[in-house]
C-alpha cells in the first residue's frame, strides 16, 4: 500500500449505506451499450440457441412492466432481454461492474450491454434499496425483470416466490408479465464456465397480471396472494415440478433453524 493509499480513510458502514442510498436514488438506465449489446449479443444468442419465443405479443410495448421469471441458469438474464420485444433492466451485483483492468472492463461492458443495473446486494436495507432502484425505473415507464425465487434452482424445481416482486407491483401498479424459461439449465448448468452449443431454449411470456386487486402494498396478505398468483402463472408456463418451499441454504445451527421454521415473509 502506498502512502497516498494509506492516507485515504477506509469506508465505514455508514458511508457504505450512504453510497447505497445515493445509488438507489439515481439508477442508471441502459443506454448505447445496451442497444449495441442487444443487437450483437441478441443476434449471436438467436444463432446459437435458436430460441423458441412464445407470447411476445402479450408484452405491453410501453409503460412500466415487471417481468417475473423462474430462474435456472446464469443465461436467464440474457434470454429474457433477447426474447422480449422491448428493453429490459435487471439488477446485478455491483462487483461485476467494479473489477480492475481489462477483465473488469470486459465484465462491466458485458453487463451494461445486457441491461444490467449495478446494486449492492444483501439482506435488510440492501434488499429494500434494490427494490427502490427497480421502483424508480418503473416510475420512468421502463421494464424490469426479477426472479421471485430469489436465486437459481439447482434441482430444476420451482420454489416458492418471495414477496418482493408483489410488493413492487402493488406499490407501483405495474402489470406483471410471467415468464417461463425452459432448457436454460441444460444450455448452461450452474458452475459451467461455457454454455453448451447443442441445446435449444424456450422463452414463454404469459398474459400480464394486475395484482392490485389483492389489496395495498402494505398488506402482508395482499403481498402473499399476489406472489402466489404470479408463481402459479410461472408454473403454468415452465411446467416445472413444484418444490413447495423456499430456495434457501440449509439452516446453520439451532437459532437459524428456529427462524426458518417460524412464519416470516421472505423478500
Amino acid at each position: 500500500m502506498t502512502s497516498e493509499q494509506s492516507a485515504v480513510p477506509e469506508p465505514t458502514e455508514e458511508s457504505d449505506q450512504e453510497q447505497t442510498r445515493e445509488e438507489a436514488s439515481s439508477p442508471r438506465r441502459a443506454g448505447a451499450a445496451y442497444a449495441f449489446g442487444r443487437a450483437v449479443i441478441g443476434s449471436l444468442a438467436r444463432l446459437v440457441y435458436r430460441p423458441r419465443v412464445e407470447g411476445r405479443d402479450r408484452v405491453p410495448l410501453d409503460g412500466p412492466v415487471i417481468f417475473a421469471s423462474n430462474h435456472l441458469s446464469f443465461i436467464d438474464s440474457i434470454a429474457i432481454p433477447v426474447a422480449a420485444p422491448r428493453p429490459v433492466h435487471f439488477l446485478a451485483k455491483s462487483a461485476y461492474f467494479e473489477g480492475p483492468g481489462f477483465k473488469g472492463a470486459v465484465s462491466r461492458t458485458f453487463f451494461q450491454s445486457i441491461g444490467a443495473i449495478p446494486v449492492r446486494r444483501g439482506a435488510g436495507q440492501a434488499a429494500l434499496d434494490a427494490l427502490d432502484q427497480q421502483r424508480l425505473l418503473l416510475e420512468q415507464g421502463l421494464a424490469v425483470a426479477l426472479y421471485p425465487e430469489g436465486t437459481r434452482s439447482t434441482d430444476g424445481r420451482l420454489y416458492k416466490g418471495r414477496t418482493g416482486v408483489a410488493f413492487l407491483a402493488l406499490q407501483t401498479g405495474a402489470p406483471v408479465v410471467p415468464v417461463g424459461l425452459v432448457g436454460t439449465d441444460m444450455a448452461m448448468p450452474k458452475g459451467a464456465k461455457m454454455p453448451s452449443l447443442s441445446e435449444r431454449i424456450t422463452v414463454r411470456f404469459g398474459d400480464p397480471i394486475d395484482v392490485t386487486v389483492h389489496g395495498a402494498a402494505g398488506s402482508g396478505k395482499a403481498r402473499r396472494l399476489a406472489t402466489d398468483e404470479i408463481m402459479a402463472a410461472i408454473h403454468a408456463l415452465s411446467g416445472q415440478e413444484l418444490a413447495g418451499m423456499y430456495n434457501e441454504p440449509p439452516a446453520q445451527g439451532p437459532i437459524e433453524k428456529i427462524k426458518q421454521a417460524l412464519p416470516h415473509e421472505r423478500r
